[in-house]
């Protein structure tokens, strides 16, 4: 991408200025077995009520980049048909999904078969009102960082990207564990707030969403607001049109 005139976006712990030119969207993890009535963590007793207000924030971001001519990076947590990169026996990422009901058989809400985080499946679809466009890129992972093992960074190189605009679910697990490998690799991150949700914690005085907004804001990014995104970004757009 060519470099473009900068644009300030207001955030903590101060404005950060960012050229569209070399700019990101990442969308993380925002599918039906995490978003959805019917997904794993709505079948396991999870609030997903907060995901689910996300989802609105979110699309209207989306909007706003895609006028701007942002890219737009989709990540999807999803494990092979035959759980082979679950890790070896004992390995606390294959344990501990395992435990959680990972690769066991779900019907979609339609009636149609599908299994728990199983790539290709109604459970690791995007959740329909956030649908990937044709232009968009979307990259499977196996692990909460969207780094490991998988080609998003190179994705990244080859769109010139060094500013990503964080969304997505959940706040303390795979968007926290993207955003600091992002920062080893000196991506600037900027975490939109209201278009990322926790639900576990939920009920905590200071609940692990905050805890993680506060950890990136003082160490491993910028936390700001989708408003704050689409009112530096819209004149960019609206540009482009002209």
């Amino acid at each position: 991408m060519a470099s473009r005139e900068p644009v300030s976006i207001e955030g903590r712990p101060e404005e950060l200025n960012i050229d569209p030119g070399h700019a990101c969207v990442l969308v993380v993890d925002m599918q039906n077995d995490f978003g959805s009535a019917g997904g794993l963590f709505d079948r396991a007793g999870l609030d997903i009520s907060g995901i689910r207000a996300a989802v609105g924030p979110t699309s209207r971001v989306l909007q706003t980049a895609r006028r701007t001519g942002l890219p737009v990076v989709y990540l999807k947590m999803g494990f092979a048909p035959d759980l082979s990169d679950l890790g070896p026996p004992g390995a606390p990422n294959r344990e501990r999904h395992l435990h959680f009901g990972v690769g066991q058989s779900a019907d979609a809400p339609d009636g149609s078969p599908s299994r728990s985080l199983v790539r290709d499946t109604w459970g690791t679809e995007v959740v329909a009102e956030l649908e990937p466009a044709p232009e968009d890129t979307v990259i499977y992972k196996h692990r909460f960082s969207g780094f490991f093992e998988t080609d998003l960074d190179a994705r990244l190189v080859r769109l010139g990207a060094r500013d990503l605009i964080v969304t997505g679910c959940t706040t303390s697990v795979c968007v926290e564990s993207t955003i600091r490998d992002a920062f080893y690799r000196d991506y600037r991150c900027v975490l939109l707030e209201d278009c990322c949700a926790e639900p576990i914690g939920a009920g905590f005085a200071r609940t692990n969403h905050e805890a993680s907004l506060l950890v990136i804001e003082a160490l491993f990014g910028w936390v700001s607001t989708s408003a704050a995104f689409i009112e530096a970004f819209e004149p960019v757009g609206a540009a482009s049109q002209t």
